[in-house]
């Protein structure tokens, strides 16, 4: 925004920031995170403290201190908008999103900062990766929810190091899925509802983080890479010792010896019989630059393997691009019986909510322009410019989805601060694609009747 598209908003801002003088103690502090946040919404090229700073006529120290000095309650901040999320954006189908991001920085002071993968630049970079909680209500509202550092092992065992940066003691390394599940469960107790989560890959690595999702009762669609494995059927338990039975007692239950091992997703879709004669589904996924995307899907029961045993039935969802075939997607679903594949496949592709946040953040409010050397201001500068982020998401709902104004000279984001691609449960009804009579639209999953159920071939699996 330009200065005058910024005074336009000043008043409406004032009032969304007034919610969080409270967590500030004295006025010079609240009126510092206005400064801040408004200076993420400048046209500035860097949102970094010093231009920002400048641009409002203080020393860039005053901003400086406000994020690493200052004593205000920013865990307080980041609560109470997850409260007002709560409160003014619940939504029936709301959908949460894990994700990572990473962030070039120079040197080794940054905390956090080593040569790792880095998905921004796609390769090995000297930078620190967070990960982000996501939030979407309907088709008119995203966000992020909360953010917290990936603290490298290296890190983690140079305690000395970790002080400098002001890491607290109690912070160690964790697995990225871990610190996702601290993420989710913070918001829950803040009374966030996450009626579905979605995540990529990288989560599922260690099916842990799945049993956790499924202990705490929270239904997802997450995606597997193709070497995830389970069974198709299930397999035989040994309930009991056998009478007259040698050996060590060992553990009941536990699978017979003639049971066969778990098999590789991609071996059941290229292998099995079952799988094989399921017929594709089509289905609309969204509107892009290169036209209307496509992709084709079915559904199967599969057992999951945990502490050496079969779980409960699961989903595997099986997706394939119509036009490029050779890409697909396999996800994992503990969805119940019935429900329909379109809506596993609505909440499987809501993913690119959070890449629209990311690039939305980094592109328009400076995400990655922190510059700092301590965890309490990185972690701040997080909790700011999700804050920022919710003024602007609430100013975009207001205007009925209006594109709201963003910088001069920033790419135009197609998302939710940009021009935006189509809600997958909001295309033209009865178009045609690519020869066919009609792939069926996504719906909305809180608009979907309680009976409804997958296709006959998938029930009957999952009644075996």
């Amino acid at each position: 925004m330009n200065d005058k598209e910024i005074r336009k908003f000043k008043k409406r801002l004032a009032a969304f920031l007034k919610n969080f003088e409270d967590c500030f103690g004295r006025r010079e502090l609240a009126s510092h995170l206005g400064t801040y946040v408004t200076g993420q919404m400048s046209d500035l090229q860097r949102k970094s403290v010093e231009p920002m700073a400048k641009a409002a006529g203080i020393e860039p120290r005053c901003l400086q201190q406000f994020l690493s000095l200052y004593g205000w309650d920013h865990l307080r901040v980041r609560d109470l908008l997850q409260q007002r999320v709560a409160r003014e954006h619940a939504h029936p189908g709301s959908i949460g999103l894990i994700d990572e991001s990473g962030h070039v920085k120079k040197g080794r002071e940054t905390p956090g900062v080593r040569r790792q993968w880095c998905g921004r630049v796609g390769k090995v970079e000297n930078c620190i990766v967070t990960v982000h909680l996501g939030y979407v209500a309907g088709d008119d509202f995203h966000g992020l929810l909360d953010s917290e550092l990936f603290l490298p092992q290296e890190w983690s065992e140079d305690r000395e190091r970790c002080r400098q940066a002001d890491i607290p003691d109690a912070m160690v390394h964790r697995p990225k899925w871990q610190i996702a599940l601290e993420l989710r469960d913070r918001a829950v107790k803040n009374g966030v509802v996450f009626h579905w989560m979605t995540f990529d890959e990288g989560y599922p690595q260690n099916p842990e983080f799945l049993f956790a999702l499924d202990d705490r009762g929270q239904h997802y669609v997450g995606e597997v890479k193709r070497t995830f494995t389970g069974w198709l059927a299930m397999p035989a338990l040994l309930y009991k010792r056998r009478p007259g039975a040698k050996g060590p007692t060992g553990h009941f239950p536990r699978l017979k010896k003639q049971a066969p091992p778990p098999i590789t997703v991609e071996n059941m879709m290229r292998y099995s019989p079952q799988v094989r004669a399921m017929a594709w589904e089509k289905f609309y996924i969204k509107d892009t630059e290169k036209g209307p995307a496509v992709w084709e899907a079915k559904a199967v029961p599969v057992y999951l393997q945990r502490d050496g045993l079969p779980t409960r039935p699961h989903w595997l969802i099986i997706a394939r691009n119509v036009e490029h075939p050779e890409e697909i997607k396999f996800f994992l679903s503990n969805a119940p019986a019935g429900t329909p594949l379109e809506v596993l496949l609505h909440v499987a592709f809501s993913r690119w909510h959070v890449e629209r946040c990311f690039e939305d953040e980094k592109t328009e409010l400076g995400l990655s322009h922190f510059e700092g050397r301590s965890y309490k201001g990185l972690l701040r500068h997080l909790i700011i410019t999700s804050l920022t982020h919710l003024f602007l998401a609430e100013v975009y709902q207001a205007m009925g989805g209006k594109k709201p104004p963003r910088p001069d000279g920033l790419p135009g984001p197609h998302g939710q601060l940009g021009l935006g691609p189509l809600p997958v449960d909001g295309r033209p009804a009865e178009r045609e694609i690519l020869g066919s009579s009609g792939p069926r639209p996504m719906p909305d999953p809180s608009l979907e009747p309680a009976g409804a159920a997958l296709p006959p071939q998938s029930q009957t699996h999952m009644a075996a």
